[in-house]
């Protein structure tokens, strides 16, 4: 029997784990995050570039149909981590943000660059929502209560992740699931939660008492990796992707976010990084997202662009196969790369 322990978590409280001790959740073989002194460290090195106020897209927001049916695939950027996919009459939405700061409060905090990609009101119906983890450039309260009034979408999301969300909205559906564990959201689509390198938290008491993760989209048309937040971790996750599920169609992997090293490095991974996981998952189409709209670390905001398609140069391999997108940008997505 798996021992219990459940003091100490107000999110979650079950078995322990190779990721869970009783009340924390860990990456096993990882690194946990930084403390209060590297913190301060970072803050105070100098070294953060300055954003510009605004960095408009030069795509126009999308209005996108209001379903794509069949094995057509068509991916729309948001911005940041959230896009959305349409494929198989199906709408998702992976992290979903429209909020103007990414924050707890709607005065301060890191804001965004530029305009969501699509307009709220011109949304499709939402039928699934994907919630790689809580913080707050990924897990946006008011957007998520408005999903819920508007469209009543099922959220899927790791373990813990429900006591946050379920008092945003009744007509929020949840449903937990740990790594290793599927969700069928449709008839013919199953999404699988996967491992990620990352940790969470909404404020200082509650630091990895929710459980962070990838996700596989599995349809008639092929697979879909969202990544969600991560470090490269030695390309682990990749690998455990492509064996477990033999490649993908498409990639979302975040590029951005990653400097300094010294302290970014465990949980976010940098667009070469990116290139490599990419290969290792046997994706053979990614998007890059986690870019150019909330600036969180010190990286000038389209460093993540040019560095990225630096490495597929140097890679050989095609910039149209792997795109840093931008928001209000629509991508068909092909279904294999010959």
């Amino acid at each position: 029997m798996a021992k219990r322990k459940t003091a100490g978590n107000r999110y979650y409280q079950g078995p322990t784990s190779d990721h869970f001790d009783g009340n924390r959740f860990f990456n096993p073989g990882g690194r946990p995050p930084g403390g209060l002194r590297d913190l301060l460290r970072w803050r105070l090195n100098g070294a953060r570039a300055k954003w510009p106020a605004a960095w408009p897209s030069p795509h126009p927001p999308a209005v996108p149909d209001r379903r794509i049916d069949g094995a057509a695939l068509r991916l729309t950027m948001v911005g940041h981590s959230t896009l959305l996919l349409q494929t198989g009459g199906v709408n998702i939405l992976t992290d979903p943000v429209w909020s103007a700061r990414a924050s707890p409060v709607a005065f301060a905090g890191p804001r965004r660059v530029n305009e969501p990609g699509i307009r709220f009101e011109d949304l499709p119906p939402i039928d699934v929502v994907l919630l790689s983890h809580n913080h707050y450039d990924h897990m946006d309260a008011p957007t998520l209560r408005r999903l819920g009034r508007e469209h009543a979408p099922l959220v899927v999301t790791p373990l813990g992740n429900d006591r946050l969300v379920a008092p945003l909205s009744p007509r929020l559906r949840i449903e937990t699931r740990d790594w290793g564990e599927s969700v069928n959201v449709a008839d013919t689509i199953t999404v699988h939660v996967e491992p990620a390198h990352h940790w969470s938290a909404r404020g200082a008491g509650d630091r990895l008492m929710a459980l962070w993760s990838s996700f596989v989209v599995d349809m008639p048309g092929g697979r879909i990796l969202f990544a969600g937040d991560t470090g490269f971790h030695g390309g682990l996750h990749y690998r455990r992707f492509a064996e477990r599920h033999g490649g993908f169609r498409l990639a979302i992997l975040p590029i951005g976010a990653y400097e300094p090293r010294w302290f970014m490095e465990p949980h976010h991974q940098n667009p070469e990084e990116a290139v490599e996981g990419m290969a290792l998952c046997k994706a053979s189409f990614a998007a890059g997202c986690h870019w150019g709209t909330i600036q969180l670390t010190d990286e000038p905001i389209d460093e993540p662009r040019r560095r990225l398609l630096a490495a597929l140069d140097e890679k050989g391999i095609a910039r149209e196969r792997f795109r840093p997108m931008l928001a209000g940008e629509v991508w068909d997505v092909p279904p294999s790369a010959g």
